[in-house]
């Protein structure tokens, strides 16, 4: 029985062999066109590219809004998140914590991220709840969501994702927090959480794409 299932297995070889030596002409041609290509390389994510508020950059925000209100200027205009950021900072900054310092924005996906340093005392005990003692004085603070248009003249950030430090916090947690620093009523239309910015009537929508935010303006 050895004997014979050895046969058997040098029979099958044999056969094996035959069949790809008939078929050479086509595997050898795929061969000849991977032999010597070098293997993929990963490539590490690139980093997030935080942009600050500076003056230049609200300048170039205003300008851009600007012809976007004139008759013959264009139907959109690409903005940087720091642009944006820096033109509704005057704004933002009433709703922020007072010792908020250090803001940057950046673009993950098709969200706005938003990002500085902030007292935890600044956000509320209440709104933390046993979290605040797990913080110290000074913590980094990071906020994304969207950007919408609710009627002519407003749109909301309305956020999404909160992070103190490391921590996410609950979306529950986040209509208590937004509104911890700021007693004015919620204008009317803006969710619970999200931050109301007034913008411009003739600006008819926003849309976070490729790293950029892009305001549209209505076209009559």
């Amino acid at each position: 029985m050895g004997c014979l299932r050895n046969l058997g297995c040098l029979v099958l070889i044999i056969v094996l062999a035959a069949i790809v030596w008939i078929f050479r002409a086509d595997w050898m041609p795929l061969v000849g066109r991977t032999a010597g290509r070098p293997a993929p390389v990963a490539t590490a994510p690139k980093p997030e590219a935080w942009e600050p508020t500076s003056p230049d950059g609200a300048t170039r925000a205003r300008e851009a809004v600007r012809k976007l209100g004139t008759r013959s200027g264009p139907v959109f205009a690409n903005l940087t998140p720091g642009d944006l950021l820096s033109y509704v900072y005057q704004e933002l900054q009433k709703q922020l914590p007072p010792s908020t310092q250090n803001i940057e924005a950046t673009v993950i996906g098709d969200q706005l991220w938003v990002r500085a340093d902030v007292k935890p005392t600044d956000l509320g005990a209440q709104s933390l709840g046993p979290l605040a003692s797990m913080l110290g004085e000074r913590e980094p603070v990071r906020f994304g969501g969207t950007l919408d248009i609710v009627r002519p003249g407003l749109a909301e950030f309305r956020v999404q994702s909160v992070r103190i430090r490391d921590l996410s916090l609950p979306k529950a947690m986040i209509p208590k927090l937004l509104n911890s620093n700021d007693n004015r009523a919620h204008p009317k239309g803006v969710a619970p959480d999200a931050l109301p910015l007034p913008v411009p009537t003739y600006i008819a929508d926003v849309r976070i794409h490729g790293g950029k935010i892009t305001l549209y303006k209505a076209i009559p």
